[in-house]
C-alpha cells in the first residue's frame, strides 16, 4: 500500500471514530437527618412518612426542587416520647455522618452536646439565644440556626388569654419542669407580678407525677391551668387534656396538638408551617452558606385555636371576643 494512501486513511479512520465525552462527575446524593421527639419512628421514614412535620418537611424541599431519592434522602432518629432516649438517638444520628439534620426544639439540648460541626437546622427552637444554641438571632456564630418560637413572648401572651378566659382572683397553675420550662416559668412569674396574678408552680421531674401535679393544683383551688410546651409534656398531651377536663380546670395550651387531643384552648405558631419553611435553609446549606451566617427566622402569624366541644364537657362559656378573635373554632 502506498505510504501516503495508508496516512491518508489512518487519519479518517481516526475522524470517524464517535468522540467519547468525559465523564460526568456523578451527583452527590445528600443525607439528611431528622431528629423528632414525639413521632413514632415509622412515621418518619422514607419519601412517603405519616408524620405531619416529616411531610412538610419533604414538601417544602419538594417545592424547592428537590425529588426524594434522586438528590437527598433522610436518615430519621425519634426519642418517641421519652427524653431519656433523646441523648442516645442524637449521637446515633451523628455517628451516621449526615450532611445537615433538621431537628425537633426538644431534642436540641441532647443534639447540641452530640456535634459542633455538622450544621443544625431547629425545627422550632423555644428560644434560642437564651437556651444556648445560637449567639444572636442575626448571627447564629455556630452550626445552629433556623425558627425560634418566641418562647418568651408568647408564654405572657398565652397567660393573658388564660386570664381573659377565667378572670377572677383565683390563681393559675402553671404545669412544667426544670431545667426546659425555667425560661417560660420566668416570663409568666415576671408578667403575673407586675399585673398582680397569683401563680402556682407545679414542677414534674417525669410523666409519673403529671396527676399528682393535677391534685395540688386542686387542693390549692386553681382557677386556670397554664401547660408549659415542653418535650416532657408533649407526650402525654391526651392524657392532660383528660385530666384538665376531669378536673374541670380552663386549660392553656403552647402548642396545637394538645387541642386536637381533647384540650381547651391554645396560642401558637403553626408547627407544621415552621417545619415546612426548614427546607429553605436546608437549601442554603447545602448549597453552601454556613449556618453561622443564616439569620434565625421568628414567626409572624399565631393562631388562637379554641375548642367548643372542651369547653362545654366542663361547663365553661368562652367569652365572645375569645371566639371573634379565634384562627379556628373546633365543635
Amino acid at each position: 500500500m502506498d505510504r501516503r494512501a495508508f496516512l491518508g486513511g489512518l487519519a479518517l479512520g481516526i475522524l470517524g471514530v464517535p468522540r467519547v465525552a468525559p465523564a460526568q462527575p456523578a451527583r452527590k446524593l445528600y443525607r439528611i437527618g431528622i431528629l423528632g421527639s414525639r413521632a413514632p419512628i415509622s412515621a418518619m421514614v422514607g419519601p412517603q412518612p405519616r408524620d405531619a412535620g416529616v411531610i412538610a418537611l419533604l414538601r417544602g424541599l419538594h417545592e424547592l426542587g428537590y425529588m426524594y431519592g434522586e438528590h437527598f434522602v433522610t436518615e430519621p432518629r425519634s426519642g418517641e416520647g421519652k427524653p431519656e432516649r433523646y441523648p442516645i438517638v442524637a449521637a446515633e444520628l451523628v455517628r451516621h455522618q449526615v450532611d445537615i439534620i433538621v431537628a425537633d426544639g426538644p431534642v436540641l439540648p441532647a443534639l447540641k452536646q452530640a456535634t459542633s460541626a455538622i450544621p443544625v437546622v431547629m425545627a422550632a427552637a423555644g428560644d434560642p439565644v437564651r437556651e444556648g444554641f445560637v449567639q444572636s438571632l442575626g448571627r447564629p456564630g455556630g452550626n445552629f440556626t433556623g425558627l425560634s418560637l418566641q418562647l418568651v413572648e408568647t408564654t405572657v401572651k398565652r397567660l393573658e388569654l388564660l386570664k381573659e378566659l377565667v378572670p377572677g382572683a383565683a390563681p393559675v397553675a402553671v404545669l412544667r419542669s426544670d431545667p426546659a420550662g425555667l425560661i417560660s416559668w420566668q416570663a409568666a412569674e415576671s408578667a403575673a407580678k407586675e399585673r398582680g396574678w397569683k401563680l402556682i408552680s407545679l414542677v414534674i421531674r417525669n410523666a409519673g407525677e403529671i396527676e399528682a401535679a393535677f391534685k395540688e393544683a386542686a387542693r390549692k383551688r386553681a382557677g386556670g391551668l397554664l401547660v408549659l410546651p415542653i418535650g416532657l409534656l408533649d407526650p402525654h398531651a391526651r392524657r392532660i387534656a383528660e385530666l384538665a377536663a376531669k378536673s374541670r380546670l380552663p386549660a392553656m395550651y403552647g402548642l396545637r396538638f394538645y387541642v386536637e387531643a381533647g384540650g381547651l384552648i391554645c396560642y401558637s405558631a403553626d408547627p407544621v408551617e415552621m417545619w415546612r419553611r426548614t427546607a429553605v435553609f436546608v437549601d442554603k446549606i447545602l448549597k453552601g452558606a454556613k449556618p453561622a451566617d443564616l439569620p434565625v427566622e421568628q414567626p409572624t402569624k399565631f393562631d388562637l385555636v379554641i375548642n367548643l366541644k372542651a369547653a362545654r364537657s366542663i361547663g365553661l362559656t368562652i367569652p365572645q371576643q375569645l371566639l371573634t378573635r379565634a384562627d379556628e373554632v373546633m365543635q
